[in-house]
């Protein structure tokens, strides 16, 4: 194509889910970029809890796996390929990818919500392929350049972080505030992190696991509490629940002050039944949470100035040949994120 610059293979490795637990590494050809777009050389891909979703059940609610399908969208990498547009001396930066494209001229787009586009393209969701490839195809400015200070790994998991952003923008996290989070997972450590990072005093973390528990202290949480063994307290500003366990949304909804908010942002199931009268009674604000939008200059800026911890979240790294130890790793109770490396 005219006006591209650069260079790409003409293919590549691909690790492609067929259906449920049939998961292929496969050679694909590779892309090229199109007017305003770049072509990014994959090097680092975290693993999504969607993502082990897809690879065991093949759909999350109306997302259906219903062709070959190409899973991942936590990723980073270097840009080696400009399409018409786009100046060619941004071939070479090290960017990480923000993995959801939308119209740009919706009416939820026009207004900033973005991450609300009807149309919106999102790497790893049915049919949209994802990152566990060698290469990909994105816009231009949804690879946002980063900083050498931070790893392949950590700009992966920036996609992850801009999650605990956006919930924290929705909880009204300020300076002296207090919030409770429900989950110990990837999403409640960074949610604990910029909690803190966003002056609240008091941040206490739940979970079923005491392993995970550990690294929320260790990552800055003020407080954990193993569920169910005791109380959590009250009189939060807010509550954050990560977990998706109506156990827990249940009982932090009743922890929060009066005027405080409650935001949902871990996957359950359906249809949940909530403590109406608290709710009522305290003008609780509900609201949930749909991936985030205009996060990333945030997320690197936090990432890079050591304020969020995102490699201690790694605890196991793994080649897209074994793509699939991967997804099976977070059977162990021990496990945080895994993270996918390609390309040296």
């Amino acid at each position: 194509m005219s006006g591209v610059t650069g260079s790409v293979p003409d293919s590549m490795r691909a690790c492609v889910l067929h259906q449920p637990r049939d998961l292929r590494l496969e050679e694909r050809a590779a892309p090229r970029p199109e007017r305003g777009e770049v072509v990014v050389r994959v090097r680092s891909v975290g693993v999504c809890g969607s993502d082990v979703h897809y690879y065991e059940h093949g759909r999350i609610g109306d997302f259906v796996v219903r062709q070959p399908l190409v899973l991942g969208h936590e990723a980073s990498g270097d840009i080696v390929a400009t399409g018409p547009g786009v100046p060619a001396d941004r071939i070479g930066e090290r960017v990480a990818i923000e993995p959801g494209f939308p119209c740009r001229s919706c009416d939820q787009c026009r207004h900033g919500r973005y991450n609300l586009c009807p149309d919106i393209a999102f790497f790893g969701t049915p049919p949209v392929d994802g990152a566990l490839c060698d290469y990909v195809r994105v816009p231009a400015d949804f690879a946002h350049p980063i900083p050498d200070a931070l790893s392949y790994d950590a700009a992966g998991l920036l996609e992850p972080l801009s999650v605990g952003i956006w919930a924290n923008r929705k909880a009204g996290t300020v300076p002296g505030g207090s919030v409770l989070i429900a989950g110990a997972g990837p999403i409640g450590l960074v949610t604990a992190q910029i909690a803190r990072a966003m002056g609240a005093t008091e941040v206490v973390v739940t979970d079923i696991g005491a392993e995970r528990l550990g690294v929320a202290a260790e990552l800055g949480a003020t407080g954990t509490v193993l569920a169910g063994a005791e109380s959590t307290g009250t009189g939060f500003d807010a509550f954050v629940d990560c977990s998706g366990a109506a156990p827990a949304i249940d009982a932090g909804i009743r922890a929060v002050r009066p005027a405080g908010t409650a935001v949902l942002v871990g996957m359950g199931a359906d249809r949940l039944t909530l403590p109406l009268g608290v709710l009522q009674n305290r003008e609780i604000n509900l609201t949930g949470t749909f991936r985030y939008a205009n996060t990333w200059p945030a997320a690197i800026a936090l990432a890079s100035s050591g304020a969020i911890r995102l490699d201690r979240m790694v605890t196991g790294h793994f080649g897209l040949d074994d793509t699939e130890s991967a997804l099976l790793a977070g059977a162990d109770p021990r496990h945080i994120k895994s993270v996918v490396t390609l390309g040296g």
